[in-house]
């Protein structure tokens, strides 16, 4: 028996799209008010940039293995190599910075939301070009 791929609900995309857009902005506004060197924003925004590229990859290569569309090994790795190292130097970016315990905080929850909100605009994306997919069989 074949089994349907149901979309995800309006309001799943929309909180995902949301959830996005609050964390990215959020951390841009963030940066742009922050008392700090243009080379200190250029470094985070440059993290956030790479981390979210980074995540997607990873969902997409995970998602591709469960659905047995070949992955290289290569690919998987440097794709979860490249999120690690993102949470990495965010860490060490912050844990070095000249900031307070709050704005340090603050960072580190945009960002964390804003990579979350990556993957799940990714995930809704690939279930909605599935769903029509499945409807024009």
């Amino acid at each position: 028996m074949e089994q349907k791929q149901l979309q995800p609900s309006a309001a799943f995309i929309a909180a995902s799209w949301a959830a996005f857009f609050i964390g990215t902005i959020a951390f841009n506004i963030g940066l742009w008010n922050a008392d700090m060197q243009l080379n200190e924003k250029g470094y985070y925004f440059t993290v956030l940039m790479f981390g979210l590229f980074s995540a997607i990859s990873v969902q997409k290569a995970v998602r591709d293995q469960l659905e047995s569309i070949p992955v290289t090994n290569l690919y998987y790795g440097i794709a979860w190599f490249s999120t690690i190292l993102s949470i990495v130097l965010l860490t060490v970016g912050l844990w070095n910075a000249d900031l307070q315990k709050s704005e340090k905080g603050f960072y580190a929850m945009a960002f964390v939301l804003s990579m979350f909100a990556a993957i799940a605009v990714q995930k809704n994306t690939r279930d909605i070009k599935a769903s029509k997919t499945l409807e024009q069989l």
